[in-house]
């Protein structure tokens, strides 16, 4: 099972960008997916998460801005991002959370210019 993250680029600030994140395969007892961003020199975040439930959670950076939502059928964790600003620049990841193992894609590049 592989996560394949893309819809990453380069945007100005104010503009919109929607990443997606393909689930190819079936991952049992998943309990959380969501999205991470690493800036360079920076540790690794959680931008916004979404639990089985529903239920969502966001960094208090992004609240407002960004939505995250999943297809069960099409097994995609999508983050709609809008008013991007410059200091959203980083390589961002999707994760699933299961029961017995954490999944990452691969990452994909978002670049903010002011």
């Amino acid at each position: 099972v592989q996560l394949q993250a893309f819809g990453g680029g380069l945007v100005q600030a104010g503009g919109s960008l929607r990443l997606s994140c393909a689930q190819t395969g079936i991952i049992f007892n998943i309990n959380v997916m969501g999205w991470y961003r690493q800036a360079p020199g920076k540790q690794r975040e959680l931008v916004a998460s979404i639990i089985v439930g529903g239920s969502t959670n966001y960094a208090d950076s992004v609240k407002g801005r960004f939505t995250i939502s999943r297809d069960n059928a099409k097994r995609t964790i999508s983050l709609q991002m809008n008013s991007l600003r410059p200091e959203d620049t980083a390589v961002y990841y999707c994760n699933v959370e299961a029961t017995y193992r954490t999944y990452w894609g691969q990452g994909t590049q978002v670049t903010v210019s002011s």
